[in-house]
């Protein structure tokens, strides 16, 4: 009974969002306390609850106020002189302006916004594609797979997922992560060269009138607007630039070392940014509401998980149906489950959504995978390899928004970026396997 109510609760959540009958939001609490009250557990309900809740309490914490300290980062102007180094470097060469769009694009990620990355970085560069006539696909392919790769930080999402659904530390999954990252960006970089290459040899190097100075322009040359990032001038703050960057080094090293727990880095780094930059408390509450959006958008989501796996979890659901998935995976297939997770990761995160994933079927696979001694921080970042492939999916609203910017069609981009993806997707699971993140057998 219990396997039939887990299964047909993780079944019924991916189907009711994939289907758009119910937001993640509102599946993430209603489905599963539906089925807790038909399998009769409507006694204990509010302590499974509760629990979920408490566990995942320091995850929702540490994303609202990373999401807060990055957006006052972006608001102070810390990303704007490295785009104008860009635009001045890559010039007229359309083998330095894919590069350029791939450090970019990799740079502005780190703020774990995938919306962010693609308006500043098509808002930047693609007057320079339409100039030289290059073809626009090269700069949404890096772009994605730059974000699919550094979106992995505890704040982009999917590693606090992850986290979130197995009840791990983000920083266990995400810090020993950070050399197969190093290699899937570098992976990135090859491409990038390999296809302003192509450009090259289709093109050449173009010399650009008047030092350049069109790429300043919002129009391009058939009279189209281009896409522009809303005019913020007067919440910038140039003159902060090196204290903005010192302490955002700092604050990085400070979450590598482990020198606190990443909800307090955060909480500290965001105060000490805001009144640096905003002294005044009317702007200092302008750009928190600012950026409220995005941290409910994303906060609620993380707490509404924990109703979710709390009841899957106590219950003992998941106990249940990882003895029914373990019943049908042959016995030889066992210690080889860390990699299956790394390699089903890209077709279940393409044709569902990240929470289907992480938060209805990861759990299943971690709990069947226990009992070969794999251990939930390994089958954690394991489920991560997946993730430059998942964002060319049709259920993730930011990549319409990318492709839109560009002027590219959608299937275009998809047949484009596609085998590009799985090949970063291997590669870094391939880093993952030399740095012995999680066994190959275990």
């Amino acid at each position: 009974m219990l396997t039939i109510l887990g299964f047909g609760m993780v079944l019924t959540f991916m189907y009711l969002i994939m289907s758009k009958r119910l937001s993640p939001l509102v599946a993430l609490i209603t489905v599963p306390i539906v089925f807790a009250l038909l399998g009769g557990f409507g006694a204990g309900l509010d302590e499974m609850m509760l629990d979920g809740i408490k566990k995942i309490a320091p995850t929702g914490v540490m994303l609202m106020f990373a999401i807060l300290y990055f957006g006052v980062m972006i608001d102070a102007g810390l990303f704007d002189p490295l785009v104008r180094i860009i635009l001045r470097i890559v010039k007229g060469d359309p083998l330095k302006i894919v590069m350029g769009t791939a450090v970019l694009a990799m740079l502005i990620s780190l703020d774990g916004d995938g919306s962010t990355t693609y308006m500043i970085t098509v808002s930047a560069m693609l007057p320079l594609y339409r100039r030289l006539g290059m073809n626009a696909l090269n700069m949404t392919c890096v772009t994605i797979l730059a974000g699919g790769v550094m979106n992995l930080t505890p704040w982009g999402g999917p590693t606090a997922r992850a986290a979130t659904a197995l009840h791990v530390d983000p920083a266990d999954v995400f810090i020993p992560l950070i050399p197969a990252m190093v290699l899937a960006c570098a992976g990135i970089l090859l491409l990038a060269w390999y296809l302003g290459m192509k450009e090259r040899r289709r093109l050449g190097v173009v010399t650009l009138p008047h030092g350049g100075s069109w790429m300043d322009a919002s129009v391009s040359d058939d009279g189209d607007a281009l896409p522009t990032v809303e005019d913020a001038e007067d919440t910038k703050r140039p003159k902060l630039l090196w204290v903005n960057l010192v302490l955002t080094l700092a604050l990085m090293t400070a979450l590598v070392i482990g020198l606190l727990p990443m909800p307090v880095l955060f909480m500290v780094g965001f105060a000490v940014a805001l009144v640096i930059n905003y002294p005044n408390l009317a702007e200092q509450r302008r750009r928190v509401v600012n950026h409220a959006g995005n941290v409910l958008s994303v906060v609620s989501l993380i707490f509404a998980a924990g109703i979710f796996t709390g009841i899957l979890s106590n219950t003992g659901m998941v106990d249940a149906m990882s003895r029914g998935f373990l019943a049908v995976i042959p016995d030889a297939w066992g210690p080889h489950l860390a990699v299956i997770t790394a390699l089903a990761s890209m077709p279940f995160t393409f044709f569902m959504s990240n929470d289907a994933f992480y938060f209805g079927v990861l759990p299943i696979l971690s709990e069947a995978a226990g009992h070969y001694g794999i251990t939930p921080v390994e089958m954690a970042r394991a489920s991560l390899a997946g993730q430059p492939v998942h964002l060319l999916s049709p259920l993730v609203p930011s990549t319409y928004l990318l492709v839109g910017l560009a002027k590219v069609d959608f299937a275009d981009h998809q047949k484009f970026t596609l085998k590009w993806a799985v090949a970063i997707s291997l590669l870094l699971m391939a880093g993952s396997l030399l740095c012995a993140l999680y066994p190959l057998a275990a």
